[in-house]
């Protein structure tokens, strides 16, 4: 279970739902090794101490989308330092799968915002063959056509997505793009729209341990 947090988090963040995670699976007898790898690029030189990012983001780029309303623009861009992202995030699963044995062992990878976006492009554009499941919270469709240039290797895979209906970083719509792009090839994909901000509710937590139920072969 590789879980990659969002943009100017510190690189624990996500780690610190591990407890949470690990409570829910141990009622179904689950035993997840779980990864929450940090970010390459350090933003305690650019005014956030501790913020951590897998490619830079544009922030006066991002405002202007913002007042103008027009986020739709994101859903073909490619964000300069995505591939070095996406490296290192393949680099991190091959290492920790080999110092764990867990290289036969299904994949469920996710993330928040940024990270559940880079998940989507490691999936797609990085990894060998694709994850069993993937749990994507409050992500944007970006990179569209070279996405769905490869969009067919998501047919087995399934797929949980959370979005907030008062998301005001990411706009509600832009996880929905990204839900039309998953359900155009993945064969089990859902989508769970809930009101709040720009987080990660109980209830996506509480799918994403039923998603890696699902993906565990029968038996184990």
């Amino acid at each position: 279970m590789v879980m990659c947090h969002g943009f100017g988090a510190p690189g624990e963040d996500l780690a610190g739902l591990a407890g949470t995670y690990a409570e829910r699976c141990e009622v179904r007898d689950l035993a997840p090794i779980m990864l929450f790898p940090a970010a390459p690029i350090d933003l305690s030189g650019e005014g956030m101490p501790g913020g951590r990012a897998w490619w830079r983001l544009n922030m006066a780029r991002l405002m202007e989308l913002t007042m103008k309303g027009t986020f739709g623009e994101m859903r073909t861009e490619e964000p300069p330092g995505i591939e070095e992202a996406r490296h290192a995030l393949v680099d991190s699963i091959e290492i920790a799968s080999e110092k764990f044995g867990a290289k036969k062992l299904p994949l469920l990878l996710g993330g928040f915002s940024q990270g559940a976006m880079l998940a989507v492009d490691t999936a797609l554009r990085g990894l060998s063959s694709p994850p069993a499941g993937m749990a994507l919270y409050s992500g944007a469709l970006i990179c569209e056509n070279q996405w769905r240039a490869n969009g067919d290797l998501l047919r087995g895979c399934k797929i949980f997505q959370s979005h907030g209906r008062q998301d005001f970083i990411l706009p509600v719509d832009t996880g929905k793009w990204l839900g039309e792009f998953l359900s155009e090839f993945s064969l089990q994909h859902e989508l769970l729209l809930f009101d709040g901000p720009h987080t990660i509710p109980i209830s996506s937590i509480d799918k994403t341990i039923d998603l890696l139920e699902a993906i565990l072969p029968k038996g184990n």
